[in-house]
C-alpha cells in the first residue's frame, strides 16, 4: 500500500514539474520600437482589438496563436508608419467587426448603440403611466367613498325620520 502511495505521489510530482516547465518555456514577445509613440500606438491597438478566438480577451492578453499573428501584423504596420485607423480598418476587413471592442457608430450598429437608451426611455414612460393611473384610481376611490358616505348618511337620516 505504501509503495502504491509513493508511486502516485511520484507521478503527480513528475506531472507538476512537466506542466511547470511547459509554462515556463512559453515565449515572451518583446518588440523593439524606434520611439515611444510607436510603442504607445502598439499598446493601444493591442488593448482595443479583440482576439477572434478568445471572445472576451484583447490581443495583448491572449495567448492564442491567432492573437500572436495579429500582434505581429500590428507590429509590422506600426513600424511601417501606418495610422491607428488604417490598422483597425485592416483588422476589421480581415477578421470582421467582432475584433473591435468599440464597434463603429453606423446604421448596422444603431440598435447596439441606441437600443439600451430607447429601452430606458420606454421603461420610464411605462412607470410614469402606471403611477399616474394608480393615483387617478385612488383619487376616484376616495371620491366614490365620500359620495357613498353621504348617501349612507342620507339613508340613515331618512330612516331616523320614519
Amino acid at each position: 500500500m505504501k509503495q502504491r502511495v509513493n508511486l502516485v505521489l511520484q507521478t503527480l510530482l513528475l506531472l507538476t514539474l512537466g506542466l511547470g516547465s511547459t509554462v515556463a518555456s512559453a515565449a515572451i514577445e518583446a518588440y523593439e520600437f524606434r520611439d515611444e509613440a510607436m510603442r504607445e500606438q502598439f499598446k493601444v491597438l493591442t488593448a482595443e482589438l479583440r482576439c477572434p478566438k478568445c471572445q472576451n480577451q484583447n490581443l495583448a492578453d491572449s495567448n492564442a496563436p491567432i492573437a500572436k499573428d495579429m500582434r505581429e501584423k500590428i507590429y509590422e504596420m506600426v513600424q511601417q508608419g501606418e495610422s491607428t485607423e488604417s490598422v483597425v480598418e485592416f483588422m476589421v476587413a480581415r477578421y470582421g467587426d467582432f475584433v473591435n471592442y468599440r464597434p463603429r457608430n453606423d446604421s448596422s450598429t444603431a440598435l447596439l448603440w441606441y437600443g439600451p437608451v430607447a429601452l430606458l426611455v420606454i421603461g420610464g414612460l411605462v412607470v410614469v403611466a402606471v403611477s399616474r393611473s394608480r393615483s387617478r384610481s385612488k383619487s376616484g376611490a376616495v371620491n366614490k367613498s365620500a359620495v357613498d358616505r353621504e348617501r349612507l348618511q342620507k339613508l340613515l337620516h331618512d330612516n331616523d325620520k320614519a
